[in-house]
């Protein structure tokens, strides 16, 4: 039995591994690419966060179909499975896992010597173009017959690294349906002219998503301005969906979530010889409280005792919530993940087998689930890639 599965990132291999655990299976995985997981390569700014420890939502027209394969393959069996081929990892306090040596390619290695395998052929830089009826796989002027065959492209995020339309159109051109495509974990832009005077800024704060004064997602953690507006870890975490329908969006940073009394300290700091400039000195990053303060009306230049009560109060406000107007997400270039895709209510949950096609499997992100960040979209790409290779591979 020869088993064709398209894609060679994440899904693609876990998938290839569980299929060949048949040892009477050939599996066949076809990677446009030169190489294997290349996106891979790139996530966790190249740590690569394999998993997370701690639950999270994840999210589609149907979130739930996400949660027989995560029960089957689950964050115990991922780290064992992962420990089974030599990786060593280590979990942060937030529940985030990495590779104990902190390089994506410790992940992208122990995967590629797994699957050195005598019933595993891996053919990179193989392009499909076309899936024949009976799965004949074309490609590169081959055409290659398979009894099941299994799609893994990934998304269209990230099309610098590999993103690509490949698995939506395979599909499709099989009778599957799609959801509209849109980039999530990615940096919001702003029209606030200010921001461009942040760029490089880092702040740790509680960071709200507002749309019309209503608050849509909350959390804390890492902001980090850019030249065209919002990046960092928080930002990732609460950006779903954010500009995707009309209204005033809005971002509101508390940079100081803590517990500290600012206003004493500010009013403290009257007494000193200090200019406005240097109000938020040694509270916050300096380019960020200059800024702060001047957009709380605050000139320049002048001494600190010059201030008023009203000034100091205009500061804290903009130090607790300061807000930020968005205009849209960045594009697929820059995402990390593609929320939407092929609709999962034509395929089974347990075994990722479309219910239009015998022998047709998909898994990964071509199929319309996404997770939060924090390692969750690639729990999905091993446990739903395990799920259709372990269902393909049997008899």
């Amino acid at each position: 039995m020869v088993i064709g599965i398209i894609g060679g990132g994440s899904s693609g291999m876990a998938a290839a591994l569980a299929a060949a655990e048949n040892p009477s299976a050939q599996v066949i995985l076809f990677e446009r690419q030169a190489r294997l997981g290349r996106k891979l390569q790139a996530t966790g700014n190249g740590r690569c966060n394999l998993t997370n420890l701690n639950s999270a939502p994840y999210h589609g027209n149907q979130p739930e179909f996400a949660a027989p394969a995560l029960s089957q393959f689950n964050v115990e069996s991922t780290l064992q499975w992962f420990r089974n081929m030599g990786l060593f990892t280590v979990a942060e306090p937030s529940g985030r896992v990495y590779p104990y040596s902190d390089q994506a390619n410790s992940v992208v290695d122990v995967l590629r010597f797994a699957l050195d395998k005598p019933n595993i052929q891996i053919k990179t830089g193989f392009e499909v173009t076309r899936i024949r009826k009976g799965f004949v796989v074309e490609g590169n002027g081959e055409a290659i017959p398979c009894q099941r065959l299994i799609i893994a492209c990934g998304g269209l995020a990230g099309t610098k690294l590999g993103g690509s339309m490949s698995g939506y159109q395979l599909l499709r051109s099989m009778g599957h349906r799609m959801t509209k495509l849109r980039p999530t974990l990615v940096q919001l832009k702003s029209g606030w002219s200010g921001v461009s005077a942040l760029k490089g800024v880092r702040a740790n704060c509680r960071a709200q998503i507002l749309l019309d004064g209503n608050v849509m997602a909350d959390s804390v953690g890492e902001i980090q301005f850019t030249e065209y507006g919002l990046s960092g870890p928080v930002i990732f975490e609460i950006g779903r969906d954010v500009c995707q329908s009309k209204g005033d969006w809005r971002c509101r940073l508390d940079f100081l979530p803590e517990q500290f009394d600012l206003d004493a300290e500010l009013h403290r700091r009257r007494s000193t010889s200090l200019p406005t400039d240097e109000l938020l000195t040694g509270i916050l990053h300096n380019r960020l409280g200059r800024v702060l303060t001047k957009a709380a009306g605050i000139s320049g230049g002048h001494p600190i005792s010059t201030l008023s009560d009203e000034d100091i109060e205009a500061v804290c406000h903009n130090v607790h919530g300061f807000e930020i107007t968005l205009s849209e997400p960045l594009g697929m270039d820059s995402a990390q993940v593609t929320a939407g895709g092929i609709l999962t209510a034509d395929f089974d949950p347990t075994t990722m087998e479309s219910r239009l096609v015998s022998g047709l499997y998909a898994c990964g992100e071509v199929l319309d689930i996404d997770g939060d960040c924090g390692g969750y979209n690639l729990q999905w790409a091993w446990s739903s890639g395990r799920c259709a290779g372990l269902a393909a591979g049997k008899e």
